[in-house]
């Protein structure tokens, strides 16, 4: 089983940024997909940002430009860089390893508020 731990949420003025992270631990495979997801109280779950086991990338229309998502494989992390976020990020977000088998992190909340 895959265990993934994420970390750097909290509260953020309008304009500012977060850096989130997801460790990954437990039985990583070679070929996997890392992502973002967020949902927002009232809100369905979306996807934010994705990234292939060979780099490829994927995100929303309304955070690209803004957030960036890579990878550090040598200790199976990923991490999403926010900027400039918006009030209307807001929301619990949650890291997912899609393998053989899908994992979900716990979530972090992410306020950005003034």
């Amino acid at each position: 089983q895959v265990q993934l731990v994420e970390s750097g949420g909290g509260l953020v003025q309008p304009g500012g940024s977060l850096r989130l992270s997801c460790s990954a631990s437990g039985g990583i495979g070679s070929i996997y997909f890392m992502a973002w997801y967020r949902q927002a109280p009232g809100k369905q779950r979306e996807l934010v940002a994705l990234m292939s086991n060979t780099g490829t990338t994927n995100y929303a229309d309304s955070v690209k430009g803004r957030f960036t998502i890579s990878r550090d494989n040598t200790q199976n992390a990923v991490y999403l860089q926010m900027n400039s976020l918006k009030p209307e990020d807001t929301a619990v977000y949650y890291c997912k390893y899609t393998g053989r088998l899908t994992y979900w992190g716990q979530g972090t909340q992410v306020t950005v508020s003034s």
